[in-house]
């Protein structure tokens, strides 16, 4: 019967035998790999499996026609439930730089002229809006509208109506409304800007030659300012054309925008060449009327004078 077998003590690795084995190759090359090793092989191949995965997805479900076409075009423009949702977003895009232009310019020039040496003060209150969130300011009008909103109940105790409406939300308006207090700060800056650039002394000069308050703002102040305002409703009708958050959100059926369906088209529909063809679409006549819109604010301004 053997040492072991008569439960003799196990043998313990001598310090050297231990040392010996820690220098040995195979021990060492699997001490080099460190957590901040593995993390980075990671990074390294993560995205090329991923890349990998979208190719065979793309390959095994999703087929693109890659023959030249002009239908996908013919689609866009003809379509009516395309036609229909591009004219209403051009009309949306319209009205909400209108208001936020009107709303605005009253804001600017306020500040400007009668700001004094507080104008920081109301430029910083006017940015406060823009610590929140896009979204969170959006889902805010829509508590404000909503059927059991603040505007329905307010409406309500004060007896204007019996019971809360159901057409304050989900429709354009609702829509044009939290578009138009959106971009109110981006349409009253730049008018401020361009106020602040006209010389006070014509505003003396046409008080001195006679005009009014409202003669000399028709004729002086209005006409000077023309580029802030060009400005702001640019910067407004240009992105909201395209909004896509707004009309998913407070839109409803009557609210959606040609953003929605390019959306859908490179979504579930899977349907690349038309969202194609629909942005590219939009984006023409975007830039026409966005040139349409300088050459009417130009041709008022020299009639204006």
């Amino acid at each position: 019967m053997t040492a072991a077998a008569e439960g003799a003590p196990p043998l313990r690795m001598t310090r050297a035998r231990r040392n010996a084995l820690l220098q040995s190759e195979p021990v060492q090359g699997f001490a080099l790999i460190s957590p901040t090793f593995l993390y980075a092989l990671i990074l390294l191949v993560l995205p090329i499996l991923v890349v990998i995965a979208h190719s065979f997805w793309t390959q095994n479900y999703l087929t693109i026609d890659r023959t030249f076409t002009l239908e996908n075009y013919r689609a866009a423009l003809t379509e009516p439930i395309y036609r229909d949702l591009l004219w209403r977003s051009l009309y949306i895009s319209l009205t909400v730089s209108l208001l936020t232009v009107l709303l605005a310019y009253p804001i600017a020039y306020f500040i400007s002229f009668h700001g004094g040496r507080h104008k920081s003060l109301w430029l910083f209150l006017i940015t406060i809006p823009f610590w929140t969130s896009y979204l969170l300011r959006v889902m805010s009008w829509k508590v404000i509208l909503g059927y059991n909103g603040v505007l329905n109940s307010g409406l309500i105790g004060l007896g204007i109506i019996d019971e809360p409406s159901t057409a304050l939300l989900y429709n354009s308006s609702a829509v044009i409304i939290t578009l138009t207090h959106a971009w109110a700060a981006f349409a009253i800056l730049p008018i401020f800007v361009s106020l602040e650039k006209i010389d006070r002394t014509l505003v003396e000069a046409a008080t001195d030659l006679g005009d009014g308050p409202f003669r000399s703002f028709l004729r002086v102040t209005l006409p000077l300012s023309a580029p802030g305002i060009i400005s702001a409703a640019l910067i407004v009708m240009i992105p909201t054309v395209g909004d896509y958050v707004t009309p998913k959100l407070v839109g409803g059926k009557d609210g959606v925008m040609i953003a929605n369906a390019i959306q859908a088209q490179f979504g579930k529909a899977s349907n690349w060449p038309l969202g194609a063809a629909l942005s590219v679409t939009t984006m023409m006549i975007v830039t026409l009327m966005a040139g349409a819109t300088v050459l009417i604010i130009r041709a008022a301004q020299r009639l204006a004078r």
